[in-house]
């Protein structure tokens, strides 16, 4: 009987699998009915687009010749109308010394005749008809303005859709995985001189489900590859606990705020150091405390944030290049910051609150408040404060800009000239958050980042 149980049981497992192997390819194949309705959309219209170009193309070039033509036409008519002027005036003229000529022969009074005839001689002599070129100046030849369009039309004819070059194969034995980097490497199955540059796809997969099923990860495109290898490189970090402020709870890179952390801890000092005797206001733990002018000015690894900066910094130096990274808070947290520092911001200073920090700040505590600080200076931010916050650092560039991480709506953008390395600093009270590091900087952050948005501002424009 219990054999039979189990063997039922594993033909349900069997089942409960196949048929989470079928939901899932009921769902690619609804998502590719999608894509095939999407994707014919938008060939459609980027071959109407195309043509559209060639016709532009084509009435540009002709409204071009066909000026060429006017303008030819227009010069060959003037200079023969003032040729032909030229002409007409010197028959006239012409004409007149040939009627004087005439009428002088016919005359009688011999005595006038040898002055007569020497002002027509004269007169000839200087007549503009033998001045002129009986030679057409322009031809009324118009060959050379002659098109034959016989070779385009048959290239036209012989245009067909473009072919698709096969897909690279992934070079596995070439390819690498090391020290947060993944060098992939790839070869064409055949050789394709005609390909330009290829166009890389990549998204996070160390989640549950079909790597295309969830929308909170995107895929990320990196286009305008031209080699047949390309390395990509995540930043990652932890946060270091022993930084963190004693009434915040660090696991992993999770971190919740604790109203009696520090308390509890204070007591197992006490127990320890003092074996359990009542604090004297010598031995008081706040008499241990000193004081903040006196605290040196870079931090040691057992220096922990306290007072109320409920801080705690990442465990990773960034000291160049673009890194990207995601926070999740709680959103009835009553406070909370994200944003970097320098190492060597006080245990006792909060963050955006001195020159060393660059925070976005959400206060949920009597009045609700978005705001960018730095060096004790504030800007109100008006957009809607979204749960989850991307940071991008460009370190070289001297930018850090803060995004809506679903919508990847650029929220602030702080300018300045980093001296030091930075670490990415959070802060939370009455509240917790939760990191994700690892990621590559988004495509749409990149392109935010080119084109310089105009909701970007600088740290100037604090108050």
């Amino acid at each position: 009987m219990e054999d039979q149980r189990e063997a039922l049981r594993k033909i349900i497992t069997t089942l409960a699998v196949k048929n989470e192997e079928i939901q899932s390819f009921i769902y690619s194949l609804k998502q590719m009915l999608l894509n095939v309705e999407a994707n014919s959309t938008k060939v459609q219209e980027d071959l109407e687009a195309e043509f559209q170009s060639l016709f532009s193309l084509l009435e540009e070039l002709k409204e071009g010749m066909l000026m060429k033509i006017k303008q030819d036409r227009a010069s060959r008519t003037y200079e023969l109308q003032n040729q032909l002027a030229a002409c007409t005036r010197a028959l006239e003229s012409s004409e007149e010394l040939l009627e004087t000529a005439n009428q002088t022969l016919q005359a009688t009074d011999s005595n006038d005749f040898p002055q007569a005839a020497k002002q027509i001689k004269d007169g000839v002599t200087m007549a503009p008809a033998f001045r002129l070129s009986l030679k057409a100046k322009v031809s009324d030849n118009m060959s050379h303005l002659m098109v034959d369009f016989a070779q385009e039309r048959r290239m036209l004819q012989a245009l067909k859709f473009l072919p698709v070059p096969s897909a690279p194969v992934i070079d596995l034995a070439e390819s690498l995985v090391a020290d947060n980097c993944v060098t992939l490497v790839w070869r064409m199955p055949d050789e394709d001189s005609k390909i330009d540059h290829y166009v890389l796809e990549y998204r996070r997969t160390n989640f549950e489900g079909p790597p295309r099923l969830k929308e909170e990860q995107p895929w990320m495109v990196i286009e305008g590859i031209r080699q047949t290898e390309y390395t990509l490189t995540a930043f990652m970090f932890r946060l270091d606990a022993s930084t963190s402020h004693q009434n915040l709870r660090v696991e992993d890179l999770s971190v919740e705020w604790d109203a009696m952390g520090g308390k509890v801890q204070d007591i197992k000092a006490r127990e320890k150091d003092g074996k359990g005797r009542t604090a004297s206001p010598v031995n008081s733990p706040a008499r241990g405390v000193p004081s903040p002018k006196r605290m040196p000015s870079g931090r040691g690894g057992r220096d922990r944030f306290t007072a109320e900066s409920y801080t705690v910094l990442g465990d990773t130096l960034i000291d160049g290049g673009e890194h990207y990274w995601e926070v999740r808070y709680e959103p009835d947290s009553k406070a909370f910051g994200v944003g970097v520092a320098y190492r060597s911001l006080g245990r006792f200073e909060q963050l955006g609150k001195t020159a060393a920090s660059w925070c976005l700040h959400v206060n949920n505590w009597l009045q609700v408040s978005f705001t960018a600080k730095h060096a004790n200076k504030a800007k109100v931010l008006e957009p809607p404060v979204p749960d989850c916050l991307g940071v991008h650092c460009d370190f070289h560039q001297g930018l850090l800009s803060f995004y809506n991480a679903r919508t990847k709506q650029l929220l602030h953008t702080f300018k300045a000239k980093f001296t030091q390395p930075l670490l990415p600093a959070f802060t939370v009270w009455c509240g917790s958050f939760q990191v994700t590091t690892g990621l590559q900087v988004p495509s749409s952050v990149r392109c935010l980042q080119k084109r310089g948005s105009a909701t970007s501002s600088s740290n100037t424009s604090l108050t």
